[in-house]
């Protein structure tokens, strides 16, 4: 199968290229990094002629602008970049019957009901972040039917940027330690997710899915876990609300994923205390 790969210079894009590459013919394209096609996915001119002279098979699209308080401080960049530049894609893709994978978030949900969120509830973000992601899902639904859009939640990834790496830190430098105890999620583990993404691709089951690490947690039960395995037990963390943590962005309450979706055709990612220990190991390994 040959694949073509945006955001392949990030953290999910270039773990799913190394899952990949072995058993398929991966085209990596970013706007950054050193890739080997050079692409703005805002214009729709490169997008047509680089979709057109290669001639995928699929196109999994898991660029994106992630930095969700950069979203809301911009958020015509957001809706830009992570609505109207899926948007072409999507558009390319659906004349040409190509199927489209899209990665997008729990924050398309406002965390409003607390419990878990399944795969056909509706959306309702509250951040320009979860708008201009929902945006792109729509963009999708609209106009290429052999679609799959994949939500997740609470990335980790290895090499720094992300809150295990941020709380490890700060206990190592002996920084006082403050977590929001009323945002809960599903840590995910990248590595995890990657491997979700490859089979749920050669199932060829398209459709909306919900594919994160098992179990949902709050930020601060998220960082105290990390701390204890790591060798950081002492280590104190003061509890706090989320109107206490002053940040650009809203953040929804109440936003874990459940994966019936996935589930049902044998797709699941472990728990996600499982996954931050394999990531911990790893990281130690290196």
């Amino acid at each position: 199968m040959k694949i073509l790969m945006t955001g392949a210079a990030g953290k999910l894009g270039s773990q799913l290229q190394a899952l990949l590459q072995d058993d398929h013919e991966v085209a990596d394209a970013d706007i950054v990094g050193n890739v080997s096609h050079r692409l703005d996915i805002t214009d729709y001119a490169a997008c047509r002629s680089l979709i057109t002279d290669l001639r995928p098979d699929i196109v999994l699209h898991p660029a994106a602008w992630t930095d969700v308080n950069g979203c809301a401080l911009n958020p015509e960049k957001a809706l830009l970049v992570n609505g109207v530049g899926t948007g072409h894609l999507a558009a390319i893709t659906g004349e040409r019957g190509l199927p489209m994978l899209y990665v997008s978030t729990n924050e398309v949900f406002d965390g409003a009901q607390f419990r878990e969120y399944k795969e056909y509830d509706r959306p309702n973000p509250i951040n320009a972040y979860g708008y201009s992601k929902w945006y792109g899902e729509r963009a999708i639904a609209a106009v290429n039917p052999r679609h799959y859009i994949v939500r997740s939640a609470w990335l980790f990834a290895h090499g720094g940027g992300n809150f295990i790496h941020a709380i490890l830190e700060a206990a190592r430098v002996g920084q006082p330690i403050r977590v929001v105890t009323n945002e809960i999620a599903n840590p995910t583990y990248t590595k995890d997710l990657a491997e979700a993404i490859v089979k749920l691709i050669e199932s060829e089951r398209i459709g909306i899915y919900h594919l994160v690490n098992e179990g949902a947690v709050s930020r601060w039960q998220f960082a105290r876990f990390v701390l204890d395995q790591a060798g950081f037990a002492e280590t104190s963390i003061a509890r706090i609300s989320r109107h206490e943590w002053p940040r650009p962005s809203l953040t929804p309450e109440h936003s874990a994923l459940a994966n019936v979706a996935g589930a049902s055709i044998g797709i699941r990612l472990r728990p996600w205390e499982d996954a931050a220990r394999a990531f911990l190991d790893a990281e130690a390994a290196v």
